[in-house]
């Protein structure tokens, strides 16, 4: 069932947990989260970039959703840039929009999340922002300290934005890390302690379990993964080339085995196995297991 994601992280941070947040961006990635969700009774926001097609992952995710009822689920646009592509995704049946303007000067960045909550929020979708910046990992000796989120700006940004959650800039980084992760948790516990609003974790991937459950601890109720989801997936498609895109056949009785070539739809579903696979990794991880 696809809910308003405030939803769901009303409840994580009531309750000390997180959802994970897969980017998903076809058949394969959306039955995958789906599937996880319903094996370990898992909320799940299925996290949708402008590049990957924002209709064409909505009407997917409504096709799952009819197969898997008892998953809730938000789907929720990710890093929306622009006024077009947030209303778009509102247009294609999102329960969630995030817009990103967090590299813009503070004063635009509250009007423009302003102007699209006021529109989400008359048709009961839930809005995400984003108020200092996180960057990529590839410059993050560069870019770690220059983005943080500041108290004095975050208090009035939610109050005037009237945004549902917002993403906050603590010391992750998009992509790969080039260096060594390191979070201010006494930023985070600050802002946590003071936004009456759920935070939201963005650059999970490589940060560590330690730093993603301390950050859980401290106040995060939603954490962004993509890189390591791909990685366990690209590992799984890797294997079964090792293998020679072969599998094992049982016959008509047990004890008779046969080789079979895999095709393209195989290999397809051996990724998507590896990525399901990290997924619930971290759902187990972020303590969300059990929560529907």
């Amino acid at each position: 069932m696809i809910i308003p994601m405030h939803i769901l992280l009303e409840d994580a941070k009531k309750n000390g947990y997180a959802v994970a947040a897969p980017n998903v961006f076809n058949r394969e990635t959306i039955e995958a989260a789906f599937m996880a969700g319903k094996e370990l009774k898992s909320p799940v926001v299925l996290d949708v970039h402008p590049v990957h097609g924002i209709y064409e992952c909505a009407e997917i995710v409504r096709f799952y959703e009819k197969r898997y009822p008892e998953v809730a689920a938000a789907l929720n646009l990710d890093h929306g840039s622009g006024y077009k592509v947030v209303v778009n995704a509102i247009h294609a049946g999102f329960s969630s929009v995030m817009i990103d303007r967090s590299t813009c000067p503070y004063r635009q960045n509250v009007d423009e999340v302003k102007e699209i909550a006021k529109i989400a929020h008359a048709v009961g979708i839930s809005v995400e922002a984003e108020l200092g910046h996180v960057g990529q990992g590839n410059e993050y000796e560069e870019t770690r300290d220059s983005g943080l989120t500041r108290l004095e700006e975050a208090l009035p940004f939610i109050e005037e934005t009237d945004a549902d959650c917002l993403a906050v800039a603590v010391g992750t980084s998009h992509g790969v890390y080039k260096g060594e992760p390191k979070i201010d948790f006494e930023l985070l516990k600050v802002l946590a302690e003071q936004i009456p609003v759920p935070l939201v974790l963005h650059g999970g991937s490589g940060t560590g379990d330690e730093n993603l459950q301390k950050s859980i601890r401290h106040g995060i109720s939603k954490i962004n993964l993509n890189t390591d989801l791909n990685e366990g997936g690209i590992a799984a498609i890797k294997e079964a080339c090792d293998k020679g895109f072969t599998r094992i056949l049982k016959g008509k009785n047990d004890d008779e085995m046969k080789a079979a070539r895999m095709n393209l739809q195989m290999v397809f579903a051996e990724g998507a196995k590896g990525w399901k696979e990290k997924l619930e990794y971290y759902m187990k991880l972020f303590g969300s297991v059990n929560r529907i």
